[in-house]
């Protein structure tokens, strides 16, 4: 029995390994082009190995290796081939250079064991659970439970949840009803970190019932993908008079870093999130391609004319920010009256930033990660002409979903920026006073692979986890 179970969980890694990074935290081989002396951790356990290079990807409890969709690879010497020459187009980095061969063989037995023990363990019961913090006692509530992964959450005043799964689809839960699968929304490229990705709703949604989706499109003229935006207006169940209000470009056939968070502020500006698409070395820090910023437009798509680059020759005049990484984080401060953001690093050195109109937030020249394999890119953390961090995360935590606390429910952590770590299964919560940090405390431990979090407009904090995917809201309990 243990011998089929080691097959078939030989066939869910090896494929996990060529499709799938659902922390959305890969890096392709071009970011990896720096090698390493032949063998140089083979002092390290395949426990230290799994820890060092792979959890940040694959969690720490190695929770990517179950209940995903499987298509490729059968055998040992398959999982062997994919950790040592890995795959581009899934920014999976090639570790040939980073560890013997008796220690990828090694490696390999840890992840089929280990994952055989997830398999023959029986699944946690899920319920409410209390989490004690330096100011409250915080209990969970699951709101909705038995979904994929839950991207973007958006709450309105009543406590209707506005939700997508990366699977595809967007779904409506209002209160003590049924969910609803919304029709007529966009095919998506399920693929890697693709999927239907981030939802939010217009500041007039009440009167004018616009919701925008943010997601992974194929290129309708050929290969390769792309973040794009719509824009739909509700009727019912369903979505009509959808226009694409923001297109990427250019696209290419890599299957990470897409970005894809969305948020306005207070004069009706939507700024949307792209991540450089796996080309590091060209497009963060060009201005005539879409990927690697953040960028500034009207609700209907136009551009304002107050954008930093509106106007210059051969440049995307929708850029608000440039030189970013991957952004999966993106709030509006309403009562500072700025944006905020975070992205992953490479392997250590993800950010929390300030949005500034036009500012060079340097990646790849300056960052406080290194390679996955263990190599250095640049030695440059901080220069005259980039802004720096607020904060960063050395280990990097895989920073995913960002909200501002607000309003009665938690007073004492009003304006507190909450950051999810799919790494870790934790919320970071730090308080700023305008550009500097004050505290960082780690609350709700162990949650769950956190995927987003929202400041529901009915006063409450809502989290979006994975493995399985539910979404849990955060009440104070005495």
């Amino acid at each position: 029995m243990l011998k089929k179970i080691l097959v078939f969980v030989g066939i869910l890694f090896s494929v996990f390994i060529l499709s799938k990074c659902n922390s959305s935290h890969k890096v392709s081989n071009q970011e990896d082009a720096q090698k390493l002396p032949k063998g140089i951790s083979t002092i390290n356990s395949p426990e230290k190995n799994y820890a060092d290079f792979c959890a940040d990807c694959h969690g720490r409890k190695l929770e990517q290796f179950i209940n995903r969709k499987w298509t490729n690879g059968n055998s040992k010497s398959d999982v062997i081939k994919s950790i040592k020459y890995g795959i581009v187009s899934a920014g999976m980095p090639a570790y040939e250079n980073t560890f013997s061969q008796k220690e990828i063989e090694a490696l390999t037995d840890y992840i089929l064991l280990k994952s055989v023990d997830k398999i023959e363990k029986e699944k946690p019961i899920l319920s409410s659970k209390v989490y004690r913090s330096n100011a409250y006692n915080l209990q969970t509530e699951i709101v909705v439970d038995n979904i994929e992964i839950p991207w973007g959450i958006k709450v309105t005043g009543d406590g209707t949840i506005y939700f997508t799964e990366r699977k595809g689809t967007l779904k409506i839960k209002k209160p003590n009803e049924t969910i609803i699968a919304v029709k007529n929304i966009p095919t998506v490229k399920n693929r890697g970190q693709g999927g239907m990705l981030d939802v939010t709703l217009h500041p007039d949604f009440k009167n004018n019932q616009w919701i925008y989706l943010s997601y992974s499109k194929n290129n309708p003229n050929g290969n390769g993908a792309t973040t794009a935006v719509i824009r739909g207006k509700l009727v019912g169940d369903e979505l009509k008079e959808i226009k694409e209000i923001f297109e990427a470009l250019p696209y290419n056939g890599k299957r990470h870093h897409y970005g894809s968070r969305m948020v306005f502020d207070d004069q009706g500006y939507l700024y949307i999130s792209v991540g450089d698409r796996g080309v590091r070395d060209k497009n963060p820090q060009s201005l005539s391609n879409s990927c690697g910023k953040i960028h500034r437009v009207h609700d209907d798509g136009s551009i304002p004319k107050d954008n930093p680059f509106y106007g210059k020759n051969n440049v995307v005049p929708s850029i608000w920010t440039y030189g970013n990484r991957n952004p999966q984080g993106l709030v509006f401060d309403e009562v500072n009256k700025i944006v905020w953001e975070h992205e992953h690093g490479p392997k250590g050195g993800d950010e929390l930033n300030l949005v500034n109109k036009g500012v060079n937030y340097g990646w790849p020249i300056a960052s406080y990660g290194i390679n996955y394999i263990g190599t250095k890119f640049t030695d440059i953390t901080e220069r005259e002409d980039f802004q720096s961090p607020v904060t960063y995360w050395v280990p990097s935590i895989a920073p995913s979903g960002m909200a501002i606390i607000k309003g009665e429910n938690y007073p004492k952590w009003n304006g507190n920026i909450l950051t999810g770590s799919l790494k870790f299964d934790y919320i970071s919560r730090v308080k700023v006073n305008g550009s500097k940090m004050l505290e960082e405390e780690l609350i709700l431990k162990d949650i769950g692979r956190v995927r987003s979090i929202e400041m529901g407009a009915d006063g409450y904090l809502y989290v979006g986890v994975e493995d399985p995917g539910r979404i849990l809201r955060i009440v104070v309990r005495d």
